[in-house]
């Protein structure tokens, strides 16, 4: 008798008529079958869906190019579908159910004629952890299968795991013919279901990442008392071996890699990796606020990673012992035969560019694409922490907001109590990146960092994070960073990278309620000899800038955070209301 499991399978396998079903078991001979038949068999735009690198100095590593039209998430085709469009929230473009089962049946039928369906059992989050999630995701496309190996806990073991259960979290990807007019993402919240067709992209079509570990998750975890949320993890270990756990929410392409995996520059600490993207957080039994990783791999911004950005992740990349690395949409270079992007080092004298074309400093475009990609093992990472595969995860400390402000937020503020950080990640606005196909450089709300990956109404989720602190014995402190300050000149005022963790020192000094603070309207700053900045290039001055709170800009700010919050109606809380009015009334007395 056939389980739920095998039925549900045949169901899809019936409308989308691939040539083949194939059962993936996780195997690292799998692995390179698939790596082999994407070279050899499968193509995208005509094109191979791999090529193979340098093997000598990036072990194990292989070359992906998308189809030209699907490089991004995209949006505006992501929808969530409820019966009542209000639990969607503005936040999400939504459909009705009906109908968009309908749609997507009309796309998906026939759409893996000619390939192999490849059925991808895996779980979210370590085997033996009570806050994991088994899921089954199907795709028509060696790329997506291999990704998904890096990115999750994939096996056989997961399908005997599964059994009779009917419980699963599914996925139902195809590339269909890449056409971005008919390209959707869409998500079932009740009913456990993503589907997703003509796009092959990661955030698109990795359905374990952001579609399944945010979208679905989040709503799971309204509806059962935890949250899923776009976060790192990480640990700063101080010289006295005592070790702070931080998870930390900033939208794509900002940094939230390069800080998971940071080598630190402050001599007697060490920053320990768990995670740099998702975070699923959960009240433990002792009353504090625990996390686990739910993802196994990375899926990074390759521009302006490099070994004086972030040595540690190039280490990372080259490492190549148990998984393939897949690098996406980066240039080639033809004398070495190794992946190139901008900022990695100095450009090779022939280049072909992310599209397999000859590319030329006057060509006017990016040799690779800003959004190129890196799918890498997390097990590879030398900064791994040995807390990773602990199954109830670690505890936070500490929960950072990050943005990407050229002015306005400070280097670091320190929230006055849990309801004003809940307050400051909701009035988050960043300046948007090519991680998503929209203008880049634009300032929009991106709340928590979860504006694209909310799977509900944002008002009620503002009020899911407040509720938190009933429960929470040892709620974490919550700071907003932001390193991304310039002078009147353009230049950053902040350097970055490896001097991060001077800041996450004052961050763990407040935790340890170890130093002081300057109050001002927006929350807590760092008096200036509480930072750690000997050896530091940067002026008493642009320090002076980096933590000044500008009652002018505080007070356009207002305006944007006011229009943001008004199209929650009644869903917002009247708590944030009253932050809004608090720190309105606080910035008229502010000199």
């Amino acid at each position: 008798m056939a389980t739920p499991l095998e039925e549900w399978v045949e169901e899809q396998a019936r409308l989308t008529k691939p040539d083949k079903i194939y059962w993936c078991d996780g195997s690292e001979e799998e692995a390179q079958r698939l790596i082999e038949i994407g070279m050899e068999k499968e193509t995208v735009a005509g094109r191979p869906v791999f090529y193979e690198l340098n093997q000598k100095n990036f072990k194990n590593a292989f070359l992906h190019r998308s189809h030209p039209t699907d490089v991004a998430r995209t949006e505006k085709s992501t929808v969530i579908c409820y019966d009542d469009k209000v639990t969607a929230g503005p936040n999400n473009n939504w459909m009705d159910p009906a109908e968009a089962k309908q749609m997507l049946t009309k796309l998906s039928d026939g759409s893996m004629k000619g390939r192999t369906m490849y059925v991808l059992p895996f779980v979210m989050g370590h085997p033996d952890s009570p806050y994991s999630r088994v899921c089954v995701q199907l795709t028509d496309i060696s790329y997506v299968a291999v990704n998904m190996r890096i990115m999750t806990r994939l096996g056989k073991d997961i399908t005997e795991r599964i059994g009779n259960r009917d419980d699963f979290l599914k996925g139902i990807h195809t590339i269909g013919n890449f056409n971005k007019d008919d390209r959707y993402i869409v998500h079932f919240p009740q009913e456990d279901l993503v589907w997703s067709v003509n796009s092959g992209y990661g955030g698109n079509a990795l359905l374990g990442k952001k579609c399944i570990s945010l979208r679905l998750a989040s709503w799971k975890g309204y509806h059962e008392g935890w949250l899923a949320e776009h976060m790192l993890i990480l640990g700063v270990e101080d010289p006295n071996g005592q070790i702070t756990y931080i998870a930390a929410a900033l939208p794509s392409a900002c940094g939230k890699t390069n800080l998971a995996v940071m080598q630190s520059k402050l001599p007697g600490y060490k920053i320990w990796t768990l995670g740099d993207d998702i975070a699923w957080l959960n009240v433990g039994p002792d009353g504090r606020l625990w996390a686990i990783n739910p993802e196994a791999g990375f899926f990074g911004v390759a521009p302006g990673t490099s070994y004086s950005s972030n040595p540690n992740m190039m280490d990372t990349l080259k490492a190549g012992q148990f998984f393939p690395t897949l690098f996406t949409n980066v240039a080639y270079d033809i004398d070495t035969g190794e992946p190139w992007w901008e900022e990695k080092d100095d450009r090779p004298a022939n280049l072909l560019d992310w599209q397999g074309n000859r590319w030329h400093a006057d060509s006017g475009t990016t040799a690779a694409h800003p959004n190129s990609r890196f799918t890498v093992s997390i097990t590879q990472t030398p900064t791994l922490s040995s807390e990773f595969e602990n199954p109830r995860g670690v505890p936070i400390s500490a929960i950072l907001f990050g943005a990407r402000r050229t002015d306005t937020v400070p280097l670091v503020t320190e929230a006055f109590d849990w309801t004003n950080g809940v307050f400051a990640g909701a009035r988050m606005g960043s300046e948007t990146t090519a991680a998503a196909a929209l203008k880049v450089g634009a300032l929009r709300r991106d709340p928590m960092a979860m504006l694209p990956f909310c799977g509900y109404n944002m008002g009620d989720y503002f009020g899911h994070w407040l509720r938190f602190e009933e429960r929470l014995t040892h709620p974490p402190k919550i700071f907003s960073i932001n390193w991304f300050q310039r002078d009147e000149g353009g230049k950053f005022l902040w350097p970055g990278f490896g001097d991060n963790v001077r800041v996450l020192k004052w961050i763990v000094d407040r935790v340890n309620n170890s130093c002081g603070a300057q109050e001002t309207p927006i929350g807590l700053v760092p008096n200036m000899q509480d930072l750690p900045l000997d050896g530091l290039d940067v002026s008493t001055e642009q320090m002076s800038e980096l933590l000044a709170v500008d009652r002018d800009q505080w007070r356009a700010e207002l305006e944007g955070i006011k229009a943001n919050f008004e199209k929650f109606g009644d869903r917002l809380p009247s708590e944030l209301w009253a932050e809004y009015h608090k720190l309105q009334d606080q910035l008229s007395k502010f000199q």
